[in-house]
């Protein structure tokens, strides 16, 4: 009987084993095709490839949270109804929102598609909404210091912010410089878990570039 318990067991635990090597590899190939998405097609083909992954892996929000950044950016990127790609982006997060998700990285993620929805219409949106994305931004950092993301993000919408009313962007270049050194901090912990966000590294060294 503790034999066969045992065989029970061991099955169960492979069982396991081989969803999750299966769930880690769907991911990485998505992640891979998300950074090469050239145009809106592709970034429909790509989301939804990561909502499939969710839909059969419930208990893990990257899916989700992945499936919301590639909305978010083909909204930012392509000549779309970029208000609702937004909202779709928008309703991902929700997802995982109303099932408890909550970190950082989400909270970023939330503000990054509030500036998206400010950048479709700066005149008439920013004085309601850039308070608004900006505290987004505020818990994002708060929930954790050492995301590079949610300091990028925030130094984006500061440095948008100064340039819309004419004022000296050197606030946003120091949020810049900050938040390289959190990605050179990062990369040992992306190494270790190559599935979470690991994005925008780029895009802050073009803007921090851009300063000087």
């Amino acid at each position: 009987m503790k034999n066969l318990t045992l065989i029970l067991v061991l099955a169960f635990m492979s069982s396991l084993t081989a969803l999750a090597s299966e769930y880690e590899e769907a991911m990485k190939a998505q992640i891979q095709k998300m950074n090469n998405i050239s145009s809106d097609a592709e970034a429909q083909d790509v989301k939804n490839g990561f909502l499939r992954i969710a839909q059969a892996n419930m208990s893990e929000w990257l899916p989700m949270y992945y499936a919301a950044l590639v909305q978010t950016e083909a909204g930012l990127r392509f000549d779309v109804d970029k208000d609702a790609y937004f909202e779709e982006a928008q309703s991902y997060l929700k997802i995982l929102q109303d099932a408890g998700a909550s970190n950082s990285e989400i909270t970023a993620l939330e503000g990054y598609i509030m500036m998206g929805m400010v950048s479709v219409d700066p005149g008439s949106r920013g004085q309601s909404m850039s308070g608004p994305t900006m505290e987004t931004f505020g818990k994002a950092i708060g929930q954790d210091r050492s995301n590079p993301r949610a300091v990028y993000l925030m130094a984006q919408m500061e440095r948008g912010i100064a340039q819309f009313f004419g004022q000296g962007t050197e606030k946003a270049c120091g949020m810049f410089k900050m938040s390289l050194d959190l990605f050179e901090k990062e990369k040992e912990k992306i190494d270790e878990n190559y599935l979470l966000p690991s994005w925008g590294y780029e895009q802050a060294k073009q803007m921090y570039e851009s300063c000087n």
